[in-house]
């Protein structure tokens, strides 16, 4: 199939950038970054039309666990398809939902203040680390993986704290919301926790902290929107922002 790739430049350190386009033929089999990585075979072997050099763009282990892939593909944060990262979307996607040979596909970073662009498609996503390194540690010594059976927890609530704990942080959620909010993230980081008997000691304090420092880095307020569940790769239900809220409630009492 015959590609347009319409993908966002930026040097480091630049205030913007622009959009290039790259014409290229790629198989409907290949993954996404697969694709953009036939794109940067290219300009190497061209170096004199494109001294820009090739495309900066995060990844890591290419099985939609890591997060890092972080793209706004036809405006919708990890590309067409749902429930998926960017390094899962394969190109067959866009064939089933009508492209043609010679069709444009738009590329760019996440876009939110909290996100700034270091270069071309790469973010710094480091305020997501700082929420989670403000949440602290569990306390509790849980021991080694057969010691886990050791403390009897309710199965509703060990599916939903699995649920909510396979957040990877990658970020579509902040990308997705009109208010660049990281409530989605969050509540999934705090929800997890507050649903487990390890996570009851620091419970208050986790919460009170996480939201002060989520606001500290500069990320939105949540006013409902839902695009941040829309585009979730795990698919993670906003019911964790209404317990985000709850436990927010409870905690600012208990701190009174």
């Amino acid at each position: 199939m015959k590609v347009k790739f319409k993908i966002w430049r930026q040097k480091a350190g630049a205030p913007t950038g622009a959009f290039e386009i790259y014409d290229v033929d790629v198989a409907e089999e290949m993954s996404f970054l697969e694709a953009i990585d036939v794109i940067n075979e290219k300009i190497i072997r061209e170096h004199e039309k494109h001294p820009e050099g090739p495309i900066a763009f995060d990844h890591d282990c290419r099985e939609g666990i890591c997060g890092m892939c972080s793209m706004v593909i036809d405006g919708v944060p990890h590309g067409p398809r749902q429930g998926t990262t960017t390094c899962q979307l394969h190109m067959r996607e866009f064939t089933r939902r009508g492209f043609r040979d010679g069709d444009t596909i738009t590329v760019e970073p996440f876009r939110a203040k909290a996100f700034p662009v270091l270069r071309d498609l790469v973010v710094d996503r480091r305020s997501f680390d700082v929420i989670q390194q403000a949440g602290g540690f569990v306390s509790v010594g849980t021991g080694a993986a057969p010691d886990a059976n050791a403390i009897p927890i309710g199965k509703a609530d060990a599916d939903l704290a699995f649920d909510y704990a396979a957040c990877i942080g990658c970020g579509a959620c902040v990308a997705a919301c009109p208010n660049a909010s990281a409530m989605l993230f969050v509540s999934a980081k705090v929800a997890h926790l507050a649903l487990l008997p390890q996570g009851q000691v620091e419970r208050s304090e986790r919460v009170l902290r996480m939201v002060s420092t989520m606001d500290e880095q500069g990320f939105g307020g949540c006013t409902n929107h839902g695009e941040c569940e829309a585009v979730c790769p795990k698919e993670i239900s906003t019911d964790s922002i209404v317990m985000l809220n709850r436990e927010l409630m409870r905690a600012s009492i208990q701190s009174r």
